[in-house]
């Protein structure tokens, strides 16, 4: 079986020629588009595009606006009906100018902010509700909304809620994130979902809180989860979510497109990760 294609989460940084040219340098073949939530509405979908064809790489997913405070506009388990309305019509603005370039995926957070439990089953609803709709959306435009599990107290925070968010459309499907699962094991988790995934965001974490580490740096035993993703069918990139800069681990440098790369082989290769020395800050 051929190795995973390798991607990257553009993970907030200035989406120009010189980042197209540094993935396609290292032989980063996909990436996902991820951006600040101002970012969005005066991004260039034509020179996104012009990019990915001179450079031949994929424009494999795009993550869409979040927040992660309570109480924000863009919410898809929002209690009010403007704000879920809002999201909405944003979302499908974005998708319809996104597919238009051929962008077939985008990732979706089904929640924003701590959610307290007295109001979980309620947003839950909502959310549910939202992403049926959405969907319907998507699918008109060619396109599949992918939802993410959140950590600590978001929608989706583990495999069973999560399955409950997408099998409400069968056309949702699931980017999971590994380093996102705080109350199970992800390796274990992947047979649960397995039929559900269709993209992933990697990373690696101390099984305390999502840390976005490159993986070695943390505690997800690699080659059993990519074994077990391969084993039930996963047929997606291998794409990182991981930044240059990690606010939680100072690296004696900085990581570069090259680092992923080698990272990703190593993995497929089933040998020992070898990482950055570096200092935890937390």
């Amino acid at each position: 079986m051929m190795n995973m294609k390798i991607g990257l989460s553009t993970c907030g940084k200035e989406i120009n020629e010189e980042l197209f040219s540094s993935f396609r340098s290292a032989g980063i073949e996909c990436m996902e588009i991820s951006m600040p939530n101002d970012k969005h509405d005066s991004m260039d979908f034509g020179l996104l595009d012009s990019l990915s064809r001179r450079y031949d790489v994929e424009i494999w997913s795009y993550h869409l606006p979040f927040h992660a405070f309570k109480g924000a506009l863009i919410d898809m388990s929002a209690l009010e009906r403007d704000k879920r309305k809002y999201t909405l019509d944003y979302y499908s603005d974005i998708i319809k100018k996104g597919t238009n370039i051929g962008i077939e995926k985008f990732v979706i957070h089904p929640s924003c902010g701590p959610i307290e439990e007295d109001e979980r089953m309620d947003r839950l609803n909502f959310a549910k509700e939202t992403h049926m709709l959405l969907s319907e959306i998507a699918s008109k435009e060619g396109a599949t909304i992918c939802v993410e599990n959140l950590p600590r107290h978001g929608l989706g925070n583990t495999s069973d809620e999560l399955m409950e968010i997408v099998n409400c459309d069968e056309r949702l499907k699931i980017c999971l994130d590994t380093n996102h699962f705080l109350k199970e094991d992800v390796c274990e988790s992947v047979k649960k979902l397995a039929h559900k995934i269709v993209t992933l965001h990697v990373s690696d974490y101390d099984m305390i809180d999502e840390r976005h580490w490159l993986p070695g740096e943390g505690k997800i035993c690699w080659n059993k989860l990519y074994n077990n993703l391969k084993d039930y069918g996963y047929s997606g990139p291998w794409l990182y979510e991981v930044g240059y800069v990690s606010k939680t681990r100072k690296r004696q440098r900085l990581l570069s497109p090259p680092d992923y790369v080698r990272n990703a082989n190593e993995i497929f290769g089933g040998g020992e990760l070898s990482v950055i020395p570096s200092e935890l800050l937390i």
